[in-house]
C-alpha cells in the first residue's frame, strides 16, 4: 500500500494529511506548536493517536522516540560507523532493529529488517512537487510505524542540514 505525503509543511504547528493510494485520508500528522521539543502525533482519520514522534532532549546524538499508548515503541538515531551519511537505525523496544538507508533529503530511501525490504520511500511515483510516497511492501507490516519512521528520519536529516548551514555562516 502506498501512502502519499505532501512534504512542504513539516514545520511544528502545521498539520497535514497523508493519503492512501486511492486518495483517502489515512493518517493525520499533527504538529504540536509551543512545545519545548519537537513533537508530532500520527493520528488515524478519526483523530485517535497512533504514534507520538518526539525529539529526545538529552542525547549525545540527535534522536527521536516513537511512542504508542504512552509507552516507548522505538528510538531512531543516525547509525554509527556508517560510510553512508544518510543511514539511520530504528531500535524497537523489544530489540528489533530496522535499517534506514538511501538519499534521505532526496526522499529516495528504504526501510529494511534483516535485509528484507519493508518500505520504499520515493518521489519517483509522483510528479507533484514536494510529494513523496511511502510504499509499505509487506502487507503484515505496521504501516503507521513505517510512515512515522519516514517522517522522523526526514525531519532529523533536515535539522542536521540546517545546523550545518548555520555553522557555515
Amino acid at each position: 500500500m502506498k501512502y502519499l505525503v505532501r512534504d512542504k509543511v513539516l514545520a511544528i504547528g502545521d498539520d497535514y494529511w497523508i493519503e492512501d493510494e486511492d486518495g483517502r485520508h489515512a493518517f493525520l500528522v499533527d504538529g504540536k506548536a509551543l512545545r519545548f521539543r519537537d513533537t508530532l502525533e500520527l493520528k488515524d482519520p478519526d483523530g485517535r493517536i497512533l504514534i507520538t514522534l518526539r525529539e529526545q532532549l538529552v542525547s549525545l546524538r540527535d534522536a527521536m522516540t516513537l511512542e504508542r499508548d504512552g509507552q516507548r515503541l522505538a528510538v531512531i538515531r543516525r547509525k554509527r560507523f556508517s560510510l553512508l551519511r544518510n543511514h539511520f537505525l530504528v531500535t524497537l523496544i523489544e530489540g528489533t532493529e530496522l535499517d534506514v538507508s538511501g538519499r534521505i533529503l532526496d526522499r529516495e530511501f528504504k526501510v529494511e529488517y534483516d535485509g528484507e525490504l519493508l518500505a520504499l520511500i520515493s518521489r519517483q511515483w509522483y510528479r507533484i512537487r514536494e510529494t513523496y510516497a511511502v510504499d509499505v511492501i509487506r502487507e503484515d507490516a505496521d504501516a503507521a510505524l513505517l510512515v512515522a519512521v519516514a517522517v522522523c528520519v526526514i525531519r532529523m536529516a533536515e535539522k542536521e542540514r540546517e545546523g550545518e548551514r548555520a555553522g557555515a555562516d
